[in-house]
């Protein structure tokens, strides 16, 4: 049975959450946002975009999980979301900076042509004209401008995220996973040529589940 979407509970979650992590919201944002996630309920019921199913869930564990990363995206330039699937982070990151950070472009590249179909739909009805969409993997990407931030969201072990995607990133950028418990034993593995710059806890508002951003840069960059 399908649970009712509560387009003002939604919003007084999503508005209030956003206050706990710092950021104010327009209303605007608050509309795409759940636009947004119409969107995500009504094509995963098809392409079983995530597990989860409950709208107030989906607020907390998608969008507020990745409204926490924000502030790693500060005055970046060029955002590449690398196996964005249904566009976590890269669409609320999109949604967000369209006002705060009209500068940003945000691409996001997926192997799956349905996660890549959703993601244009995503982009046309909610005009993310911030936004750029690839369909194939990310190793044989490429760009004529290449990325000052690169993220990933459940997509891979760290090594992997950077040997696949790290020829992506421009001189003096970084890498940002967003992952849950703090991937210890993984960062212990990252490729020759590169270091774990920051491990951040994340409080993400109504979850208690661990949640860590680690940010990777290449060795001997400049602080």
């Amino acid at each position: 049975m399908a649970v009712a979407f509560d387009r003002a509970a939604l919003g007084s979650i999503l508005h209030e959450g956003g206050q706990s992590l710092g950021l104010n919201l327009s209303q605007n944002q608050v509309e795409k946002l759940l636009d947004y996630l119409a969107l995500l309920i009504k094509w995963n019921a098809v392409y079983n975009l995530t597990s989860v199913r409950d709208p107030r869930q989906m607020v907390t564990q998608h969008l507020l999980d990745a409204m926490a990363s924000l502030p790693a995206f500060a005055g970046a330039a060029h955002v590449l979301d690398v196996g964005s699937g249904g566009g976590l982070p890269g669409v609320v990151l999109a949604i967000c900076a369209q006002e705060a950070q009209p500068q940003m472009r945000i691409d996001m590249i997926d192997t799956v042509s349905k996660k890549t179909a959703f993601l244009t739909q995503v982009k046309v009805e909610l005009r993310l004209t911030n936004t750029t969409i690839h369909t194939g993997r990310v190793e044989a990407l490429q760009v004529k401008q290449k990325f000052d931030r690169i993220t990933s969201r459940a997509f891979a072990e760290l090594a992997d995220f950077i040997n696949w995607s790290g020829h992506l990133l421009e001189e003096g950028g970084q890498m940002i996973a967003l992952k849950g418990q703090a991937p210890s034993e993984e960062m212990t593995r990252i490729p020759q040529g590169w270091r774990v710059e920051q491990l951040l806890a994340l409080q993400v508002p109504g979850m208690d589940a661990q949640r860590h951003l680690v940010i990777i840069e290449r060795a001997g960059a400049s602080q």
